[in-house]
């Protein structure tokens, strides 16, 4: 893969951010990569985020496609998937809490051909800020993981996971929340010959009263999806 003409496909799923979508195209569109391809999946918005995506956002991004039934993050990245022509795919919340600006450490191991998919760790960067209690849970999480993948990542539930199209768009997500990552990493450790790094990411958190939606029911299911999906 060319590492000067590559194509990245940016799957922003996108569910109620009225107040950061703006923003978080902005940085997007600003990200130090020369070929993109930005797919904004609004996931059946109520707050207004659907006629912002419609009025202001669509004509600076690649696509805007609309869930007309709210299906969750896993399933608003089955659809933003399905949609990418580029080289290699990464994922992008809507919020704030990850940097664009850092696409290419997650991104260039791929293209380079280091590895066929790549995680961008918050744990590996000492910079890294974030609560403690939902540092542990992740942590636990991803160790549970590792015990049956045999994978040794340091932060399974990161957003920034990078694929190469082929492989992503082979991938049967079956995931309609955040059960989608412990989903996809067993699912892409069992595909044979595909190899995964882990690269370090700056992380900036924001809270449940900012629009933090994950919980401990999703905590929970993720121990549900990394027992289900142990096995083909």
């Amino acid at each position: 893969m060319n590492k000067d003409s590559f194509v990245l496909s940016v799957v922003i799923p996108c569910y109620n951010e009225k107040n950061s979508i703006h923003a978080i195209i902005d940085k997007v569109r600003s990200a130090p990569v020369k070929n993109m391809e930005i797919i904004v999946v609004d996931d059946k918005s109520t707050d207004g985020t659907s006629e912002i995506l419609d009025r202001d956002i669509a004509p600076l991004v690649s696509k805007v496609i609309h869930h007309q039934v709210n299906q969750g993050k896993g399933g608003a990245l089955r659809t933003g998937f399905q949609h990418a022509t580029g080289d290699v795919v990464i994922i992008q919340d809507a919020d704030l809490e990850y940097d664009p600006n850092e696409y290419p450490r997650v991104v260039l191991p791929v293209v380079s051909g280091e590895c066929d998919v790549c995680y961008g760790s918050r744990f590996l960067n000492q910079a890294a800020k974030g609560y403690k209690a939902n540092q542990l849970a992740n942590k636990a999480l991803t160790k549970l993981s590792n015990g049956f993948t045999h994978l040794r990542l340091t932060d399974m539930e990161t957003c920034y996971k990078c694929f190469r199209r082929d492989i992503i768009q082979s991938v049967d997500i079956q995931e309609k929340r955040f059960g989608f990552e412990p989903e996809i990493t067993a699912k892409i450790a069992r595909m044979p010959g595909v190899r995964v790094k882990e690269v370090p990411i700056s992380y900036y958190p924001r809270t449940n009263e900012e629009g933090k939606k994950i919980g401990y029911k999703d905590g929970v299911r993720a121990i549900v999806c990394i027992w289900k999906y142990r096995k083909g």
